[in-house]
């Protein structure tokens, strides 16, 4: 089943035409500002997602592995992709805020635990955790 999803405005829309199968929350500060919270996010793998009006795209290279992608029409944000070289260069982190329809995706995994606030917190702890350092031996070691 695929699942569709815009900006704000709709000047941008997209259909994800890989299957989506977990929803994940990033707590690191970068997240956390250009959301405006915990930036929750559905995993989609290189060439899973399909793209309208990619000329009203933009991009923010926020760090050595990534870049986020927003509407330039609404600044409305959609998704994080790794452009770092290796297996996971590509994936993409789409919000999930953006999705037409976010019910039924099971959430899977928290990055950055160990930044989160205080202020909020998700119920149970049956999905993955990784800390700050976790992450970055992930993508190298670098914080940017």
């Amino acid at each position: 089943m695929s699942h569709t999803g815009s900006c704000v405005c709709g000047a941008v829309r997209y259909t994800i035409t890989s299957p989506v199968t977990e929803t994940g929350a990033c707590h690191c500060g970068m997240c956390r500002k250009w959301s405006g919270g915990v930036f929750m996010s559905v995993a989609v793998p290189a060439g899973g997602l399909t793209l309208e009006g990619q000329e009203n795209l933009t991009t923010f290279t926020s760090s050595p592995w990534a870049e986020r992608a927003f509407c330039k029409t609404c600044g409305g944000n959609l998704f994080y992709r790794v452009t770092a070289p290796g297996p996971m260069q590509g994936d993409m982190h789409v919000g999930l805020g953006t999705l037409d329809d976010a019910n039924g995706i099971p959430f899977t995994g928290e990055l950055f635990i160990d930044l989160k606030p205080d202020v909020y917190s998700f119920a149970g702890d049956d999905r993955n955790q990784m800390t700050e350092a976790q992450v970055l031996e992930m993508f190298g070691g670098d914080s940017g």
